[in-house]
């Protein structure tokens, strides 16, 4: 069996799968054992940042640091922790109207850099026979070609299924270039989310975690 690591780019694939659906509770070492049965998961690598409290969304840093927890009770799973900044911007308003608004701007830092680090790290120390990147940010497609035609070690890339991201009031997104350079391309579909779920109530060393409301 081919020893697979899973590289998740956590915001992009919160944005462009999860939220808006009832699937956030989403359990990836099921995931991608659904999705790749023919290879030995040895590794999943989830990156991601603490988020802001946020007064329009209440809870929003409870409701991921539960599900942090949640994921840490897997086997085999990284969690690889970036930045999360929020701060006051003026920013051009759109027409019809005229002059500037000042908006708050939230920002994820560090997550693609750290992702493209960890695949060619682990690509170098032969971690790995095939490696999957979870994402549609394009900045990932110059280190996925190096991994891909410099270091000879397949890299494929899983995108959201477009008519799931439709259902649940989605603009679809693709990268082209991301599916330029990739070994292979697969689709999450919504039956392997459905199939993916942790329970509601997971145990952990420091008690039940119980699946947030709303989720």
């Amino acid at each position: 069996m081919s020893r697979l690591i899973v590289y998740v780019d956590g915001f992009n694939f919160y944005y462009g799968a999860v939220k808006q659906t009832p699937y956030k509770w989403l359990n990836f070492n099921k995931l991608f054992k659904i999705l790749f049965p023919k290879d030995d998961l040895v590794l999943v690598r989830y990156f991601t940042a603490r988020v802001k409290n946020n007064p329009l969304n209440p809870g929003q840093r409870e409701r991921q640091g539960t599900y942090l927890r949640a994921l840490r009770t897997l086997p085999d799973f990284e969690i690889h922790e970036g930045f999360f900044l929020s701060h006051p911007v003026n920013m051009p308003v759109a027409p019809p109207g005229t002059g500037f608004a000042r908006v708050l701007k939230f920002e994820e830092k560090g997550s693609d850099v750290n992702l493209a680090t960890y695949l060619m790290l682990d690509a170098i120390e032969d971690r790995f026979d095939t490696a999957v990147v979870v994402s549609h940010d394009s900045d990932l497609a110059l280190p996925i070609q190096i991994v891909n035609e410099r270091l000879g070690k397949p890299v494929g890339v899983v995108g959201y299924d477009p008519r799931f991201q439709r259902k649940y009031g989605k603009r679809p997104r693709t990268s082209k270039s991301l599916r330029k350079v990739a070994a292979f391309y697969k689709t999450l579909r919504e039956s392997a989310f459905k199939r993916a779920q942790f329970p509601d109530v997971v145990q952990s060393q420091d008690g039940p975690l119980h699946k947030p409301s709303g989720w």
